[in-house]
């Protein structure tokens, strides 16, 4: 396997393969070759400080590509065209535009891609799912609360970042896994800053946003995010209400979920951490050669990225927003 982007995400993704078995980390590229260097350092890993260069002379069988969501779409149809598996940290892409290119890619190929929102790698997903199934589901609240790495890409409009592709989008992609499309959205940002010193000087982000989802189905959704000091305690939680079932789900770092369903006490929990659990899904869909088998598909994250593009428009004009397909 090969390594795109020497970041923090890049040493959690190496941290799974490390507890694999079966697979070995060949090569790490990144822009700033030192940090490519230190990375690799850690594995014996080769390291390179330009990605095609690493496609072109390494022997592999699949990449992680977790650069900045602006540099998705090169690597990765470099990596589908040479017939590579592809882990592609999420979002899919910064534009609708790229993300298309990469869908289309990915189903002319029938290459091997998987997208990094490690929620629906969640051991217990099927039975949340499974316990709102033929159920009139009617409201889902996700709060997302806590410190952030200041990385310059999230940071700035500019870089293309903000707290709706960084944070919030895991907890998009989560709902849309269990209540289904989303019709509409309305968004809004507090005038609040709440990361003080953590804040570096460029950012022109919102610290608090507040997203409302209108599902197909008729349900409704919401996601609360808030950048806060790393003084402040952090939230990351889910609740899932149905006329018959109310379940709480502790996200990172528990992974837990409690309730009630149609009558009975549930009680779930994880067997493996879900980075690495989605890590080993694809892993195992390269080695057989079935897309099916990764936790979240290009088609999905793309569905996703439609949902926070939506969330973007209507921050920026403050009205309810159509999501298009």
């Amino acid at each position: 396997m090969g390594m795109i982007g020497a970041g923090w995400i890049a040493g959690e993704h190496m941290a799974s393969i490390a507890a694999l078995d079966g697979v070995e980390l060949a090569a790490v590229a990144d822009l700033d070759g030192e940090r490519a260097g230190r990375l690799a350092a850690a594995s014996g890993a080769t390291a390179y400080d330009d990605w095609a260069a690493m496609l072109d002379r390494e022997r592999l069988d699949a990449v992680a590509v977790c650069t900045p969501p602006m540099a998705h779409r090169d690597p990765c149809l470099a990596a589908v065209e040479r017939g590579l598996g592809v882990y592609l940290e999420k979002p899919v892409a910064r534009t609708r535009e790229d993300a298309r290119a990469i869908a289309e890619a990915v189903r002319s190929s029938g290459a091997v891609v998987a997208v990094g929102y490690q929620y629906r790698a969640i051991d217990f997903l099927p039975d949340l799912r499974a316990a709102v199934e033929d159920d009139a589901l009617g409201l889902l609240t996700s709060s997302s609360v806590g410190a952030t790495a200041g990385r310059p890409w999230f940071v700035t409009q500019a870089e293309g970042g903000g707290q709706v592709l960084e944070r919030a989008s895991h907890h998009i992609d989560l709902q849309c896994a269990i209540a289904g499309p989303v019709e509409w959205v309305q968004a809004a940002g507090a005038r609040i800053d709440l990361a003080g010193a953590d804040r570096p000087a460029a950012s022109d982000i919102d610290d608090v946003l507040t997203l409302t989802l209108g599902f197909r189905s008729g349900a409704i959704g919401s996601v609360l995010v808030a950048w806060t000091s790393p003084e402040l305690p952090s939230t990351y939680t889910l609740d899932v209400v149905s006329a018959r079932s109310s379940v709480h789900v502790e996200l990172d770092p528990g992974f837990t979920a409690r309730g009630t369903v149609r009558g009975g006490e549930v009680a779930l929990g994880l067997t493996m951490p879900p980075i690495r659990r989605g890590m080993e899904r694809f892993l195992e869909a390269v080695r057989v050669g079935d897309p099916a088998l990764v936790a979240c598909g290009v088609s999905a994250a793309d569905e996703s990225l439609g949902v926070a593009l939506a969330c973007e428009r209507s921050l920026a004009s403050g009205g309810r927003v159509a999501v298009t397909g």
